[in-house]
């Protein structure tokens, strides 16, 4: 009893397995470039929309910045939301 209930679990967490796929609903990276007068908030809210707080913290983890200061003509890489 035990053993074909063990049995039909593999089986099927190998098909599981083997049917998931990975989602490309979040979207692809992107980069901007600072424009004149741009801030790490600005870009934020214009990329993420709504409180940017959580666009702020995204931007500077994902490209490495110790500051909260960007440079015009700076590429900057945009996580999918």
């Amino acid at each position: 009893m035990f053993a074909r209930l063990f049995v039909v679990l593999v089986v099927a967490a190998f098909l599981v397995g083997v049917v998931v796929r990975p989602s490309s609903g979040a979207g692809h990276e992107r980069s901007v470039v600072v424009r004149p007068g741009d801030t790490l908030w600005a870009i934020a809210a214009r990329e993420y929309g709504g409180d940017p707080r959580d666009g702020v913290w995204k931007l500077a983890h994902r490209n490495h910045l110790s500051g909260s200061t960007v440079v015009p003509g700076e590429r900057l890489v945009v996580p999918a939301g």
